[in-house]
């Protein structure tokens, strides 16, 4: 097994020495390396000196993604392009990309994190893992790749799409752990289902899953219907690629590699660093990377962090799984709602598939939340009444859970988009 267990399980004192002595290396070479942090330190009268221990921290600038886009393509880089080996950038759908570097050792280390991850979801070197992560400029399909290759499994870099060989090629070849979005997982377990292939005959144990948030409900639905143990990965192109945390088996949270990386969370409004156990925007900054080190980066992720101590002997920080995005946050009349609370409703309800799209207008000066819900292949073929005691429950508990008013609207199965990679859930008609 594939299990740095000394970096792991470091006792926090040992952890937090390591990860100021790695935050002061990397303040002076973003000081002394990208104008763009040597101004922000500076219009706060801060020197790479100003870093004395760990609670400095806050006192340092946030990086944006706009930040990045500003400095679009390389200008955030801190080395010297003869020794960046890599790009990789962000599928933005709005203006430039982030682009992101990396140098030999980033790949090195990422190649470590990355078989870390892969270790604590349940791969070894005798698993045969199926990556429909996209490759290419998305930093997804190659991130699991090497760090599969690290541990020495077997691997099959499939990417994304044409779902049927994606099938044929996991019965045929025996893989054991499958590795891309939640979303797609579903639509794999629905055309098995299609096909007429029974699930006794692949031999999946374990899925790594991530690039989008996903509820339990979803966690259940999937492992329900592929009859896997289904682990949620975390990461982003601006801060390394997938990988920064990842749960374990116990599935309690996810570890973020505290010795690459720093978390914190913070309130998105004030930007105020915010307690242990309450929710609000991950920040992160980067202890390891060369070529593209990030000092506190808002990821817009919302979750929680938590040292409380893990079955599994890791040590480090814990995160809750990403229950949202500050930009994928709609405000309907006052209410903050995200699609996974939406999600998390209607999978409780029996009779509805895992697929739904929110609809957002603007009838005179009101909002108006239409929620679109794919009904099983059974309960379509119910009689009318039927399916007007499924509307009445799913509205009942969405409404519950959100506290405004909504609509829902019933479609046929197989009738809302599908993803082969990260779910579109939001349609905003609204002009504002």
């Amino acid at each position: 097994m594939y299990w740095n267990q000394h970096r792991e399980c470091l006792p926090r004192e040992q952890l937090e020495e390591m990860q100021l002595a790695r935050l002061k290396k990397v303040v002076e070479r973003v000081y002394y390396n990208v104008p763009f942090y040597r101004q922000k330190f500076q219009e706060r009268g801060l020197e790479p000196s100003d870093i004395k221990s760990l609670a400095d921290l806050k006192n340092l600038p946030f990086t944006t993604k706009q930040d990045l886009r500003d400095n679009y393509p390389f200008g955030m880089f801190a080395a010297p392009m003869s020794e960046i080996v890599r790009v990789h950038a962000s599928s933005g759908t709005t203006g430039k990309p982030t682009v992101v570097g990396y140098t030999r050792t980033d790949l090195n280390n990422w190649a470590e994190i990355m078989a870390r991850s892969l270790t604590s979801g349940g791969t070894t070197k005798d698993s045969v893992i199926q990556i429909a992560f996209g490759y290419g400029l998305f930093t997804g399909g190659f991130g699991v790749h090497y760090g599969a290759e690290r541990i020495g499994a077997l691997v099959i870099p499939i990417s994304g799409g044409n779902t049927e060989r994606q099938i044929m090629i996991m019965k045929d070849f025996g893989t054991t752990v499958l590795a891309c979005t939640p979303s797609y997982a579903i639509y794999l377990a629905e055309t098995l289902e299609k096909m007429g292939i029974d699930r006794s005959e692949l031999k999946l144990k374990y899925g790594i899953f991530g690039a989008e948030p996903w509820s339990e409900k979803m966690r259940e639905e999937i492992e329900k219907r592929l009859n896997i143990t289904a682990i949620d990965i975390y990461g982003l192109s601006e801060v390394i690629g997938p990988g920064v945390a990842i749960e374990c088996q116990e599935k309690k949270g996810l570890h973020i590699f505290e010795d690459h990386f720093i978390p914190e969370i913070i309130d998105p409004v004030t930007g105020e660093v915010l307690p242990e156990g309450e929710k609000g925007e991950l920040v992160f900054t980067t202890l390891t990377k060369e070529a593209f080190p990030v000092i506190r980066y808002r990821t817009r992720d919302l979750s929680v962090l938590t040292r409380k101590p893990c079955p599994c002997g890791r040590t480090h920080i814990k995160m809750a799984k990403v229950f949202g995005r500050t930009d994928d946050m709609l405000i309907i009349r006052g209410v903050n709602v995200f699609p996974s609370q939406v999600e998390t409703a209607i999978l409780e309800v029996a009779g509805v598939e895992p697929h739904y799209l929110l609809v957002v207008d603007r009838v005179g000066s009101l909002d108006e939340l239409e929620i679109q819900v794919e009904v099983s292949p059974r309960m379509f073929s119910d009689q009318v009444k039927g399916l007007e005691d499924l509307e009445r429950k799913i509205k009942h508990r969405v409404e519950s859970i959100l506290g405004i008013s909504v609509r829902i609207r019933l479609v046929e199965p197989n009738t809302l988009p599908r993803s082969e990679g990260k779910a579109c859930r939001i349609f905003d008609r609204r002009n504002i």
